[in-house]
């Protein structure tokens, strides 16, 4: 995984939400200093890579907007390196036009995966509902088929179409295109994808659960190494240095560290406070230290007893240390199995109130 980069490249006119759409997709507000500058004119000069804060091998690249003065369509494709990209994002705030029809084109003939993105949605809401009889879903369908038509029109076969606001990525259609770039990509490349996902939906929730669940053995190795080496004091000191480490990945993954959980409220409007209300586990929105980890497993008596087992076994002679192996790796790997039963169940409540 740390040798694997997943290269996204963010494309469309000028103007088109390109810079914000990096931004909302990294988790970043507009006015962070790791932002991509955004406004109405274009921003992006040259192509500029950003960095997913959650795993820098995850790289968006802000390209600048085809049809622009200093980049015209023809140039511009002369111009884009496709071997780079992983896939292609083709955005438009109102209408999909020829300039984005090329582009996709010469894409396909690298055989390169591409997306058309419907940006600006909530524009196009908000300025729905002052007419009468105002259906949302209506709109939205009656958008999309536009776009639709409008890339048929253009010579382009069965294209889809994804809407999406950058300033609410939970509604519309941001889970769909999250699940999409994950079916289609190697899974080499999903994995990496995976762990920058925020728990979006309870279908990612359940992935990221999956996939840190094969990892628990891992660890459990790790804890089952320490206790193989006889130096008093070992074992416990490499079982802690374990256990934070896998649970603080676990936190992070779900979204339930506190900077994740800022983040959100700051987007969302809900606030920091509303968001902690329905989360139970303790150690979600902290700091995950030794000492709150003790006091967690203290309330898992059979975890306890086997800790103390695994302790007195050492003292065993010749059997005493394999002994200890095998109850330090069952230990580790069943206090692991428990916290992450419980994370989960957090991502969802915690999804469930920014969707109220």
């Amino acid at each position: 995984m740390d040798d694997n980069k997943l290269n996204i490249a963010i494309t469309g006119e000028s103007g088109s939400g390109k810079s914000t759409f990096v931004n909302a997709f990294r988790g970043v507000s507009d006015d962070d200093e790791r932002a991509a500058p955004t406004g109405v004119t274009e921003s992006s000069m040259d192509p500029k890579p950003y960095f997913h804060p959650k795993n820098p091998n995850v790289i968006l690249w802000d390209f600048p907007g085809i049809g622009t003065l200093k980049y015209p369509a023809d140039e511009y494709l002369e111009g884009v390196k496709f071997e780079k990209y992983d896939f292609f994002i083709i955005m438009s705030d109102t209408r999909f036009r020829e300039n984005d029809v090329k582009l996709a084109r010469e894409i396909q003939r690298m055989k390169k995966k591409f997306y058309f993105v419907r940006s600006k949605i909530d524009n196009d809401i908000n300025a729905e509902k002052r007419k009468k009889n105002f259906n949302k879903e209506r709109t939205l369908t009656k958008i999309r088929d536009d776009c639709v038509k409008r890339l048929r029109g253009l010579g382009f076969e069965s294209p889809q179409v994804f809407l999406v606001s950058s300033f609410k990525l939970l509604r519309y259609d941001f889970n769909l295109l999250h699940q999409t770039f994950y079916k289609d990509l190697p899974k080499n490349k999903r994995i990496i994808l995976l762990s920058t996902f925020y728990k979006i939906n309870p279908e990612i929730i359940r992935k990221k659960k999956q996939t840190l669940k094969s990892k628990i053995k891992y660890y459990a190795l790790g804890s089952g190494a320490g206790a193989a080496v006889p130096l008093p004091g070992l074992s416990v000191a490499v079982d802690a240095a374990v256990l934070v480490g896998a649970v603080t990945n676990f936190v992070h993954a779900f979204g339930l560290d506190i900077p994740t959980l800022q983040r959100l409220s700051a987007r969302t409007g809900v606030s920091y406070a509303d968001l902690c209300a329905v989360i139970i586990s303790p150690l979600a929105a902290g700091e995950i230290t030794t000492e709150l980890l003790l006091k967690v497993i203290a309330q898992l008596g059979s975890i306890a007893a086997l800790i103390a087992t695994e302790e007195v076994s050492r003292f065993i002679p010749i059997i005493g240390i394999p002994l200890s192996l095998g109850l330090s790796f069952t230990t580790t790997y069943k206090i692991l199995k428990l916290i992450l039963t419980e994370l989960p169940d957090d991502a969802h409540r915690v999804f469930e109130r920014v969707l109220v």
